[in-house]
């Protein structure tokens, strides 16, 4: 194995890159407190999908969404889309209004001291023409 697999001569590369909209989509990065009472991650809109990675150890994608899993709190499933694994079903997270509250002290989401990102996108992005999410009344 390569002691430095990337950017080396010769070798293909892939990039992902979004951009962040408005009460569409948040990309950042929070701290663990490793507490089952987790850390709130604001998004400004209610998530749909939830993607968050530990970056100050080797760890894996984690990905939470409302399709595959509870249409309530507390979300209920994760897949891993670095591995092949099938789906967790254990309680990992709230889709709260406003962002997303971890509700687990699991390391893959919420060591106490980690440093997490993650990346969202809204359940209903609407967004008015002065780019401010829209809420009802």
């Amino acid at each position: 194995g390569a002691t430095n697999p990337t950017n080396q001569s010769g070798q293909n590369l892939i990039a992902y890159c979004f951009a962040e909209k408005k009460g569409y989509s948040k990309f950042g990065s929070y701290t663990g407190n490793g507490s089952t009472d987790g850390t709130f991650v604001y998004t400004g809109f209610k998530p749909a999908f939830f993607m968050v990675k530990q970056t100050n150890t080797n760890r894996n994608w984690n990905l939470s969404d409302n399709k595959r899993t509870n249409s309530f709190n507390v979300v209920d499933g994760n897949v891993h889309p670095n591995l092949s694994n099938a789906e967790n079903t254990f309680d990992i997270l709230d889709f709260v209004s406003n962002g997303v509250k971890i509700r687990n002290s699991f390391n893959d989401y919420n060591q106490s001291g980690g440093t997490y990102i993650y990346m969202s996108f809204a359940e209903n992005p609407i967004v008015g023409s002065n780019d401010i999410p829209a809420t009802a009344r």
